[in-house]
């Protein structure tokens, strides 16, 4: 299905992952490297299930950067529209696994080449050609980048393109917590489908989460569908028609890390396959359980991509629980 193609806008990253979980970056021995940066690991997600995806973005020229484009090739992605910045590096992250499986993070962006990403770079073409335009907030923190954002949004939008935005909160990036949530909301009208984690919206509302009221002041008229993932326990999901929740899988976690993105992943490239989801609950229940398998089973294993689930994975696992 050549017009079923989603490209991912933003940023990929070398995350260092401690080799042991719960321990400290100062008291951790060892790290492994593990390509990561959501929008990028969306777009694996995305080809590891058979979908079709390209990834928009920059890295620095260096050995990081070059690895980075070849796992996205690896991995089927297309990757016409990656960038290469001769001055700046590829972003690193250090992250904490803590006992629980979650994570902290610490960013050497200073700035890093995704950062970097000028509007006269985009490859619009390649834009153009996607039924999904998916992308984050990170790349919306600061110039040139946040214009390139801009851009690409514009010119996906103006050529009926489906948006898809998922914020991934990442707080020591933005100057202050003020100064993320602005960020965050300022595109949020422009979202046909938007994906939050429940810390998320307690993060960008200053409420609870759990009560329905205030999940729903995020909702927009423009919005198709609004998802909360709620962890393990799966996920809730609202339309203009029908709202509900999907039960979560359980299973033995090691890292969190790209979970979000896996669940993302999968559930666009249901989307892609089938937009009749926003009217059909029976199939949007469906594609959000499949979704909800993805994202556990990323969690099985420790960094993100290397974790992702092929599409008998997440089935297998479906078909575990329902006997």
């Amino acid at each position: 299905m050549a017009d079923s193609l989603i490209v991912a806008f933003g940023e990929m990253l070398i995350d260092f992952v401690p080799d042991t979980a719960g321990v400290s970056l100062a008291e951790s021995t060892g790290f492994l490297k593990a390509p990561g940066g959501a929008p990028a690991n969306v777009a694996c997600a995305i080809t590891k299930l058979g979908g079709k995806s390209a990834f928009v973005g920059k890295v620095g020229d260096d050995e990081f950067g070059h690895m980075l484009i070849n796992i996205l090739k690896t991995n089927g992605v297309n990757t016409e529209g990656v960038c290469v910045d001769t001055h700046a590096r590829t972003a690193l992250a250090f992250v904490t696994l803590r006992k629980d499986g979650e994570r902290e993070f610490m960013f050497y962006r200073n700035p890093s080449a995704d950062m970097l990403l000028k509007d006269s770079e985009l490859n619009m073409d390649l834009i153009k050609k996607a039924k999904i335009f998916h992308y984050g907030s990170i790349s919306l923190i600061s110039e040139p980048c946040k214009s390139a954002h801009m851009a690409a949004m514009k010119a996906a939008k103006d050529a009926g393109i489906l948006l898809s935005y998922d914020p991934n909160v990442r707080l020591p990036l933005w100057p202050s917590a003020d100064a993320a949530r602005d960020g965050i909301k300022s595109i949020w009208n422009q979202a046909d489908f938007i994906k939050v984690s429940d810390d998320e919206v307690e993060f960008l509302t200053q409420g609870d989460p759990n009560k329905e009221e205030v999940v729903l002041s995020l909702w927009h008229d423009n919005l198709k569908l609004l998802i909360v993932t709620d962890g393990e326990k799966g996920c809730r999901y609202f339309t203009k028609k029908f709202k509900g929740n999907v039960t979560g899988f359980a299973v033995k976690t090691v890292d969190t890390t790209g979970a979000g993105d896996a669940f993302v992943g999968s559930f666009l490239f249901s989307m892609a396959k089938d937009m009749s989801i926003f009217e059909d609950e029976a199939k949007l229940k469906e594609a959000l359980s499949f979704a909800n398998a993805c994202g556990a089973i990323c969690t099985t294993q420790k960094g993100a991509i290397p974790a992702l689930p092929a599409e008998p994975d997440a089935l297998e696992l479906i078909n575990s629980v329902a006997k």
